[in-house]
């Protein structure tokens, strides 16, 4: 048996459970409604889910408070949440196949990155933030000799988490990892485009150790259950991760609830900045082509507007079309493809929708364009590739899909001008071998994260978030631990 026949042999005999994590318990939603979770890679039906909504959020938020009430996890030692969290992270990585497996059948990306990238991303952030528990100090304010003023983090209470589908377990861990390390009970809602891997999770956090009612999970839609969360009365802060238009909403809705704590990582229109004094102009090419193509080009930070100087535009172009068949959309279950399936048909018609607007509005397209492996059952387009104008839609709007823009530069200040023209600002790159160029373009690009001479290099020591409609806030590194925790001055009298 081949191991791309393996996973297909898996695939037919996984046992998947769509029902709601409460308060330890797997259990179907209260109005015993489901909605049928589909495969994007062949349509196939993966069982009905649990469709949460109002009265279930009611029970998990009910769950939870009364899990952080009562200090079943925060009233643990440091030592041991860290050993609780470390456990989880190994869990994560023994049940990674299985994991990995999920991930790809619901929401389409190779097996091969859901194994080497999203699972082993996912235990890496447990355990990151699990080893940070019983390292983070709290302070002593300087005050007269008659007083004592500590400055102490406390846990924000019930948090609630709503993640996307284009990474629904790192996106999960960047949410529940942090707030779980600082003592919160969490409610997580996975989108209803990949509910598996959050409700799996849950069920590997109990056997970890997390106490019930600490760690719930609601499959659902967003206008039901994510509605609720936000509007929930009794949830101290919300973490959202999706679309700006939504993002808004969410921020809205926590204001006009009990004003709970929201933070957004949303949306993003990165530009790659590739001068003609790059130093490998052939990294910089397959830099760009596999960062815009990798997972299927839906990602946030995607860099999908590439503005190339234009004495090399031409042999950069050459080169990156000549990269297009490596990137032909194959089997999600074969350990050889590297780009899989668009997640649903809604997305599809989206993305489909952007390059028919390319045409129409006169973009030139260069490579792909087309659906294909239609015979599937499954939702599958060419890595594509325009020659655009900065005012023409594909080059304005978040697309979230395997669609590269190109556009040429003369002057780096103008460059950096259009990059900035953006009502987003996630990510950024520049290329070149001038130190000074680069320093002055990386501080001029309104962007959370700007790469110099690269656009891969991340880590979870680092914090992830944008500027403007890109969100607020900071996802990964010890910044997110601000998101989760209050600060608390007790000022003591001692003379």
């Amino acid at each position: 048996m081949t191991e791309n026949t393996s996973w297909h042999a898996r695939a037919a005999e996984i046992k998947i459970d769509g029902r709601a994590f409460i308060d330890g318990e797997r259990m179907a939603a209260k109005s015993g409604q489901t909605f049928d979770n589909l495969s994007p890679i062949d349509g196939r039906s993966l069982g009905p889910v649990a469709r949460c909504d109002g009265a279930d959020v009611d029970a998990a938020v009910q769950a939870a408070r009364a899990a952080f009430d009562d200090r079943r996890w925060a009233g643990k030692s440091p030592a041991q949440r860290k050993r609780i969290l470390i456990k989880f992270a190994d869990l994560v990585q023994k049940y990674g196949p299985e994991l990995a497996l999920l991930e790809t059948l619901d929401m389409g990306k190779p097996i091969k990155y859901s194994q080497s990238v999203d699972v082993g991303a996912t235990a890496n952030c447990l355990r990151w933030y699990g080893e940070a528990i019983d390292k983070i100090y709290d302070e002593i304010a300087p005050t007269p000799a008659n007083s004592l003023a500590l400055i102490t983090r406390e846990p924000v209470g019930v948090v609630a988490a709503i993640v996307p589908w284009n990474y629904p377990m790192i996106m999960a861990a960047w949410k529940i990892a942090p707030a779980l390390a600082a003592g919160n009970s969490v409610i997580l809602k996975p989108s209803e485009k990949s509910p598996l891997t959050a409700l799996r999770l849950a069920d590997i956090a109990l056997e970890a150790g997390v106490p019930k009612g600490v760690f719930n999970v609601l499959p659902g839609y967003g206008n039901e259950a994510g509605a609720a969360l936000a509007l929930h009365m009794d949830v101290d802060c919300i973490g959202f991760t999706g679309s700006t238009r939504t993002g808004k909403l969410i921020v809205q809705m926590a204001g006009q609830s009990n004003l709970k704590r929201a933070w957004t990582e949303l949306g993003g229109k990165s530009a790659n900045i590739v001068c003609a004094d790059c130093p490998d102009l052939d990294k910089a090419v397959a830099t760009a082509v596999g960062a815009i193509f990798f997972n299927q080009g839906e990602s946030c930070n995607a860099p999908s507007r590439l503005f190339v100087e234009e004495s090399i535009k031409d042999a950069f172009l050459a080169k990156a079309l000549a990269m297009l068949p490596r990137f032909q959309p194959g089997d999600p279950l074969d350990e050889a493809t590297v780009m899989g399936a668009i997640v649903d048909a809604t997305q599809m018609k989206t993305v489909m929708g952007y390059i028919a607007a390319g045409k129409s509005e006169g973009a030139q397209l260069l490579g792909g364009g087309d659906a294909v492996r239609t015979e599937t059952g499954g939702y599958y387009v060419q890595p594509t590739v325009f020659g655009v104008d900065a005012g023409m839609t594909i080059a304005r709007e978040e697309i979230f899909g395997p669609v590269l823009s190109v556009l040429g530069f003369t002057d780096i200040a103008e460059a950096v001008k259009q990059a900035n023209a953006t009502p987003y600002g996630l990510q950024a790159a520049v290329w070149t071998s001038d130190i000074s160029k680069a320093i002055q373009t990386a501080r001029a690009l309104r962007a959370g994260t700007v790469h110099v001479n690269q656009y891969d290099g991340d880590d979870i020591t680092v914090p992830f978030g944008g500027y403007k409609q890109s969100g607020n806030g900071r996802d990964k590194s010890l910044h997110a631990l601000d998101k989760y925790t209050e600060l608390k001055t007790t000022w003591i009298q001692v003379g």
